[in-house]
């Protein structure tokens, strides 16, 4: 039965399905974001300082530190660790991209990352969306300008609480 049921699936349609494609997708993909890394370079980034949009008086600084691999076609992983809005320690593990030479301008770059945020318990745990046990998706929107090879500012979009202001240093 189960031979011919095989028989049957594999006669009846020569294009692969969508579950196929989607593998297929996703295994390029993954082809992609695991070469590469090793001809990238080393990227250190700073924010002592995050305003907010708001106020609220239990807001606290915000200052984050954070390290980047960098390939050479822009792809980035990376991870960051900073004290939230309310003080807790929190961390974020990403991937992104960076788009260099932003609006034709050779210095300006737009960057943007996803990943996995930590943070955020106890009573500031729906201060981020889906949170689960301080455990959340993340994204950031980001625009920079690269002042030479090694050094620039970048300025996070974060949701619509505050804007976080980064000193890096690419280290090539």
């Amino acid at each position: 039965m189960l031979t011919a049921t095989v028989a049957h699936a594999q006669s009846s349609s020569t294009a692969p399905g969508p579950w196929a494609r989607t593998t297929a997708a996703l295994a390029s993909t993954a082809d992609t974001l695991s070469s590469g890394w090793d001809q990238g370079h080393w990227r250190t980034a700073l924010s002592p300082y995050a305003p907010h949009l708001r106020y609220s008086p239990e807001h606290a600084d915000v200052w984050a530190v954070a390290l980047e691999r960098q390939r050479p076609d822009h792809w980035m992983a990376g991870v960051s660790f900073f004290s939230n809005s309310f003080g807790q320690p929190s961390g974020y593990g990403y991937l992104g991209r960076r788009f260099p030479q932003l609006l034709g301008h050779e210095q300006l770059f737009g960057q943007l990352s996803g990943g996995l945020l930590y943070g955020y318990r106890g009573k500031y745990q729906n201060k981020v969306p889906f949170n689960h046990n301080g455990y959340s998706p993340g994204a950031l929107a980001s625009v920079g300008w690269q002042f030479n090879r090694q050094a620039s500012l970048t300025v996070h979009a974060i949701g619509d609480a505050a804007v976080m202001f980064q000193f890096a240093w690419d280290w090539r």
